[in-house]
């Protein structure tokens, strides 16, 4: 199992400068890229400060500039807001500028409130219907001349300028909950995203099962890779939890208000809904939330890691972008990076060694 990184730009406050965030944001991709990750991905969002990546193509060549190995991915490119021409070309661009680094990940999106401004009259459930025919046209336009009639697009013959640098173009990745989107998605050839939420750690194998029946329903696809992400936090003792634990709960509520559309948000920054509005009460039970994400010491995140490992992830991704305090992010990645990922680089050395003596 590999392991890689969602690192955001995020503002909870107007007294935070851009310049924090940006300094912010490039140490920790540093950290990373030193290391050892195998990936740093970043997001789309549109017009909350919380989440500030109104083009991710941007961001990952700037890291490129300061990186020499990471690879650099979009988690995830919210379909619906994009013509298939020009996602084309800047993608393909981003994968020359990073020296082809680029991974392409694509969603149909999460906020509604986003939707409304980005989308109008599209429904955030209906992002799905712009991912499958935006995708494949994407695909077409990276291999040359190509015209299409869709539900959504339609475009006389063109073709991607540039072409990708990489021979086929970037991996593509697809954020995938449900069963429909995981057998599309390895219908086209593409990786798996996948997150199981807040949810306790049986949901790690029934996105595993969900993954699994899609692969052998695809017997003339290679099989995919398999990452899934949550929100984490390293410690240096058990009791530490509390601040982690603390600040998802609060960021929970910033991410109820933009998913359900049911709150305010005064000059990019929204405010947090009441308790009583969130769905999903025992997602903000703290002893929960401290049991089901990846919080916790070293020796408990390995032990929790474990579960992955047996549900076949191919890359674990820490979540760090959740407003948790900046010096705790760094410590986090420098904990998984000594403490937790050698544990697992020799788990995959004695595999090989097995595996080279018959075994």
């Amino acid at each position: 199992m590999k392991f890689a990184v969602s690192l955001g730009m995020e503002r909870f406050s107007p007294e935070t400068s851009m310049t924090a965030v940006m300094d912010n944001l490039l140490q920790l991709a540093k950290i990373a890229d030193a290391g050892g990750f195998e990936a740093i991905w970043t997001p789309e969002h549109h017009t909350i400060e919380c989440t500030i990546s109104p083009n991710p193509f941007q961001i990952l060549t700037w890291l490129s500039q300061h990186t020499s190995r990471i690879r650099l991915g979009t988690a995830t490119l919210a379909a619906a807001y994009w013509n298939p021409i020009r996602l084309a070309g800047e993608a393909a661009l981003c994968d020359h500028l990073t020296n082809g680094r680029l991974e392409f990940g694509i969603a149909r999106g999460a906020y509604q409130y986003e939707f409304d401004r980005m989308a109008p009259g599209v429904q955030q459930q209906e992002g799905v219907g712009y991912m499958k025919e935006l995708v494949p046209a994407v695909q077409k336009l990276w291999a040359g001349d190509y015209a299409h009639e869709g539900q959504y697009w339609n475009f006389p013959r063109a073709t991607s300028v540039p072409k990708p640098l990489q021979k086929g173009g970037p991996r593509i990745w697809v954020a995938a909950r449900d069963p429909g989107t995981f057998d599309w998605a390895l219908g086209i050839g593409a990786n798996i995203l996948s997150t199981p939420l807040s949810l306790p750690a049986a949901e790690i194998g029934v996105l595993a099962s969900k993954f699994n029946k899609a692969v052998a329903d695809h017997p003339e696809v290679k099989r995919p890779k398999f990452m899934m992400q949550r929100r984490t936090c390293v410690y240096d003792k058990v009791d530490d939890w509390h601040l982690a634990v603390e600040h998802s709960m609060n960021y929970g509520r910033y991410f109820e208000n933009l998913m359900q559309n049911i709150g305010t948000v005064k000059n990019g920054f929204p405010e947090a809904v009441p308790f009583e509005s969130v769905k999903g009460r025992d997602n903000y039970n703290p002893e929960n939330i401290r049991k089901n994400l990846m919080f916790g010491t070293p020796d408990e995140v390995i032990e929790k890691l474990l579960d992955y490992e047996a549900a076949g992830v191919d890359q674990y991704c820490l979540g760090l972008s959740f407003n948790l305090p900046f010096e705790l992010q760094k410590k986090t990645l420098r904990l998984f990076t000594d403490e937790v990922m050698p544990f697992f680089a020799e788990r995959e050395r004695e595999t090989q060694q097995l595996a080279a003596a018959g075994y």
